[in-house]
């Protein structure tokens, strides 16, 4: 497996084939601070193409996922003027992009499991995974208009997330809502009532991931990714190259003899029932 990186503001935990990586910055309410940011950069590129690596949870220490960009350092900003100000900004906002394309991105299964709170930018970052697990009583909200600014980064995971019409209406009011209530409007994908629950709820999901080949998990969500983008015979020409791959790749060489053979494929030995 991937050595990984030491870091400051992230805290990493091995579980066999999992990572879980802490935002680990309780006294600040866990923000997107430019440290935090790049150091998830630096981890999320170190695991990308290891295998061994089948799923990644974020997770927030002090009983909070995150509570946003950094205000402070937007302040900062915002007092300054000129054009190396306007390129100052641009540049942490498409640093910003950087984080939220490759949480979106990555080739294994990505977990959010929101407790206390997702603000803003947060609540963005937790848009980006494959599965959004949050406690009924988090609170989410999405703040950005309602101090002047607007979700641009995360606007298109938003969008994704919970499809435009919802997401639009969530953006432009600045919308505020506990975890029931995400749950409802398709935005988390399970609720649950408190940290055990979310501990029970990860483990499923995990069990379920890992009796899946993750060469099969990552060639698919490369194809779901690229569908948007395709139309007509090119979405078909892909879905079939991306069909044709995974019939003779060794995974999936492996998978159909154990189907046949009536027995676990290599990848989910030990991984439970």
């Amino acid at each position: 497996m991937t050595e990984l990186p030491k870091t400051e503001a992230l805290e990493l935990e091995q579980d066999g084939g999992w990572l879980t990586i802490w935002f680990n910055q309780p006294e600040k309410r866990n923000p997107l601070t430019g440290e935090m940011t790049r150091e998830l950069q630096t981890v999320l590129d170190a695991v990308r193409d290891d295998r061994n690596v089948r799923g990644i949870t974020l997770r927030g220490r002090g009983g909070i996922f995150c509570a946003g960009g950094d205000l402070k350092a937007f302040k900062s900003m915002a007092g300054a003027e000129g054009e190396d100000a306007h390129a100052d900004i641009i540049a942490m906002s498409k640093s910003g992009a950087a984080i939220f394309q490759s949480v979106n991105s990555m080739p294994q299964v990505v977990i959010a499991l929101v407790e206390g709170a997702a603000m803003a930018g947060g609540l963005g970052l937790a848009c980006c995974a494959d599965v959004m697990i949050v406690e009924k009583g988090a609170k989410f909200a999405f703040t950005e208009t309602a101090i002047g600014l607007t979700p641009a980064q995360i606007a298109p995971y938003v969008l994704q997330k919970v499809g435009y019409a919802t997401g639009r209406r969530l953006m432009l009011t600045a919308a505020r809502l506990n975890g029931a209530t995400a749950a409802e409007i398709g935005l988390a994908d399970q609720c649950v009532d408190d940290a055990a629950g979310l501990r029970e709820a990860e483990h499923a999901i995990r069990k379920q991931v890992l009796q899946c080949a993750p060469g099969a998990v990552a060639d698919i969500k490369h194809l779901i990714l690229a569908l948007p983008q395709l139309e007509g015979e090119e979405r078909v020409k892909a879905a079939a190259e991306n069909f044709a791959g995974r019939v003779l790749s060794d995974e999936g060489r492996e998978g159909l003899a154990s189907f046949l053979e009536k027995r676990k494929p290599e990848w989910a030995q030990g991984a439970g029932a």
